[in-house]
């Protein structure tokens, strides 16, 4: 999520307009945003978009408060271009016509091109997508789209094809932490946070930066009507149920009971992690906020030793979608007592971390030519795809020795899968290929 330079020292200040903390700090520069540095640190693909000097159609796909719209408003600015906004939820196709209405008027009285940005684009149906299309091709317009769902399934090919798709993701607790000390820093100078605070908001935030800010505006106006100035975790949590639903009627912290659900899942205690669900439910918690961390669950402490644990906590997710409260809740119910039950393998989460630690300090190593496609003839002349084994047709489906690792990198093995339920059996199966290869080795 992105932040801005403020000049007021006192965003708080009663003789000025209050807008919402997250408005206030929103950015004014591409490198005041915290986060997404896939795509906007040096050499990466935004940036070289900004830096190029001519926008292009886009989607923006990404999650709450990973900066959306922040990067569409920014382009305007970096691209000195006029800027209108439309809300798919709230629009429909006159509004559409007005906002090209305008489009073309800011043309012909200022040559100035237009951005025209729409959040939560997947909500238009097809004809009002369809809409944009010759005005994306004559060039009226720059487009660009934002959605919280996938586009390949909620945007219309014809749209998709003209613009480019950007993933963003959700910040890191690193780029929280980040987040909050330069918020504190700017527009919270008079507050301290104990680390036991700032925890507790990193992990109530969940990845969202606008959740975060919400949160900390709503812990300053408590503080300032206490006169409080350190913020300590009790301080914190009372200050946010006091501006919630009454979630935890016990007193007790929601990333408390978040956490003890999520232990007594890991655990294999259907009857603990069922408690817990309900006690959170019956406090008013975002059932599909639970529905999300049930997902992390079955990703991060049952895995590939039982893959259907996935499945069957995303259809569940689905089926509260389409029921609501309470009928849906039933399904968040059997999903959890399943994820209890089964068994657990944190494998492919450690596999996942040790290759991402491995690759962000290696060097970029390139693609072995046996394993390159070659389309074109002078590919083929240069060697692409040469050698290559095609697995099927050897014993086992498995071409026995071959490397698909490139060349000049070290042995190396991340995952390693444990004895646990379906993970067994692929220890069993990468056991006997890896003899194989040591068989194959020997005989060359």
């Amino acid at each position: 999520m992105p932040i801005s330079s403020v000049n007021d020292p006192d965003l708080f200040s009663p003789h000025q307009p209050k807008m919402p903390l997250a408005e206030q700090l929103r950015p004014q520069h591409l490198n005041d945003i915290v986060g997404q540095e896939h795509l906007l640190g040096a050499g990466k693909p935004l940036r070289l978009a900004f830096e190029s000097g001519k926008p292009h159609s886009m989607i923006l796909w990404g999650p709450p408060g990973s900066g959306k719209t922040t990067l569409a408003r920014l382009m305007s600015t970096e691209f000195n271009c006029e800027f209108i906004a439309l809300s798919a939820v709230l629009s429909g196709i006159k509004d559409i016509r007005n906002a090209i209405d305008q489009a073309q008027l800011v043309l012909r009285q200022s040559g100035r091109h237009t951005i025209l940005f729409v959040d939560e684009v997947h909500r238009f149906n097809k004809s009002q997508q369809d809409a944009f299309l010759p005005y994306i091709e004559q060039g009226l317009i720059t487009f660009v789209g934002a959605t919280t769902e996938n586009p390949s399934f909620e945007v219309n090919n014809a749209l998709l094809s003209r613009a480019q798709v950007y993933v963003l993701t959700v910040l890191s607790e690193q780029e929280l932490t980040q987040l909050l000390t330069r918020t504190q820093k700017l527009a919270l100078h008079n507050l301290q946070f104990s680390d036991e605070a700032q925890q507790l908001l990193i992990e109530f935030a969940d990845g969202d930066a606008r959740r975060l800010l919400n949160m900390l505006e709503q812990i300053n106006s408590a503080a300032e009507i206490g006169t409080i100035t350190l913020i300590d975790k009790d301080f914190a949590i009372n200050a946010l149920s006091r501006n919630t639903r009454n979630f935890d009627k016990g007193g007790e912290a929601f990333y408390d009971q978040i956490s003890a659900l999520h232990k007594s899942v890991r655990g294999s205690s259907p009857d603990a992690a069922l408690y817990w669900l309900c006690r959170m439910l019956d406090g008013g918690a975002d059932a599909l906020y639970i529905g999300r961390r049930l997902i992390r669950m079955a990703t991060e402490d049952i895995g590939l030793a039982d893959p259907r644990a996935l499945r069957l906590t995303l259809d569940a997710c689905e089926t509260f979608e389409r029921l609501g409260s309470p009928e849906g809740e039933l399904a968040l119910a059997q999903a959890t007592l399943y994820l209890a039950c089964a068994p657990k393998s944190n494998a492919a989460y450690v596999a996942y971390n040790h290759a991402r630690a491995f690759i962000s300090h290696d060097k970029s190593r390139n693609v072995p030519l046996h394993l390159r496609n070659a389309p074109t003839k002078l590919m083929k002349d240069t060697g692409y795809g040469e050698a290559y084994r095609y697995a099927h047709d050897y014993p086992d489906a498995y071409a026995a020795g071959e490397n698909y690792f490139p060349d000049d990198m070290p042995e190396i093995s991340f995952y390693q899968p444990t004895a646990y339920g379906l993970e067994q059996k692929i220890k069993e199966k990468l056991a006997y290929l890896h003899n194989l290869d040591k068989q194959a080795k020997r005989n060359l």
